[in-house]
């Protein structure tokens, strides 16, 4: 099988023999693992003085950095943030992804339209305006929604080029989510159901991602049909095995392995960090082996490869009966 072909095996929960698939949502180690800029770290403020050749240039350098990464580490997925990020941009990347690596890998972009946490400048006035002007709050998403749909049905026009669509609105603080489940269940969850019900009729995957502590709206979050969660987040008292229990015969489970332990613990609390997640997570299938955020600036490269050696060494299905979760 391909890495595509295991990826969405594993956001089937179909049963799996040899790695656990693996991915994750952003590498920025680029510099120190391949000596090539980060594509999210890139910036053009002269994009529109490039001759054609020159854009050519940089997109075929974002996508055979995002293939390098793939290939280095195993992922089975590469989630495309094109530099700049119109739609135009964005197909001429994943083309030249797919002329170098065909239909290797699972490739995805945005397409979250739902409200996350505001920013500090505009959260005292998004707060407000929930109080005071609920019916143009949710015009207003419904607007986002209709806009993300317009991307995917023009995405389709270019066939077998996107496999799916990593919805990255992240809802939740540490401690608990920035809606309560009565705001989740009137401002979000109608619309984040919503694009995953059309993603899902246009043939894409989907994939949820959102920190923190998303235990008191999950079950909303499940309702609403993605075919995975990500990330899982330990930091903010998410249990894989207890998510697992309860909604592993629903959703793929993507992520957990605590990225601040990563940063700032010892070598050997990490790996056993590193397998746990890689215990709780595979019996079962269902499961996809990542950090709980992403691989960022100030990561150590070298707990990543440790991370991704142990996954390499251990995380095997072996064949024979179908594990119970």
């Amino acid at each position: 099988m391909t890495e595509k072909e295991r990826f969405i095996k594993a956001l089937r929960r179909e049963p799996l023999t040899g790695h656990v698939p693996t991915f994750e949502l952003v590498f920025f180690l680029t510099l120190e693992a391949l000596g090539r800029i980060a594509p999210e770290q890139q910036h053009f403020y002269q994009w529109s003085q490039m001759s054609d050749s020159e854009r050519e240039a940089h997109f075929d350098y974002i996508a055979e950095t995002y293939v390098q990464v793939a290939r280095k580490y195993h992922h089975s997925a590469i989630f495309v943030q094109a530099n700049p990020g119109d739609f135009d941009s964005v197909v001429r990347t994943i083309e030249l992804i797919r002329e170098k690596s065909g239909d290797e890998f699972f490739i995805m972009c945005h397409g979250d339209p739902t409200f996350e946490i505001p920013n500090g400048d505009n959260m005292l006035e998004f707060t407000a305006r929930m109080y005071e002007e609920p019916e143009a709050l949710k015009r207003e998403a419904q607007n986002r929604l209709e806009g993300s749909l317009r991307f995917a049905e023009n995405m389709a026009k270019h066939p077998g080029l996107l496999d799916g669509f990593a919805l990255c609105s992240d809802y939740c603080f540490n401690i608990n989510p920035f809606f309560s489940p009565d705001m989740f269940s009137e401002f979000v969850a109608p619309y984040l159901s919503g694009v995953l019900k059309e993603y899902r009729d246009m043939g894409y995957y989907s994939i949820k991602h959102t920190d923190g502590n998303i235990m008191p709206i999950i079950d909303q979050i499940a309702d609403c049909k993605p075919d995975a969660l990500h990330s899982l987040d330990p930091q903010g008292g998410v249990s894989l095995a207890e998510v697992k229990r309860l909604y592993g015969n629903r959703l793929c489970l993507i992520g957990n392995v605590n990225c601040g332990l990563l940063q700032t613990g010892t070598d050997e609390e990490c790996a056993a960090d590193v397998r746990r997640a890689l215990r709780e997570g595979m019996p079962g299938y269902g499961y996809i082996f990542s950090t709980s955020n992403c691989v960022y600036t100030g990561l150590s490269l070298e707990r990543y490869e440790m991370m991704n050696n142990i996954w390499w060494n251990e995380g095997v299905y072996a064949p024979g009966p179908d594990p119970e979760i």
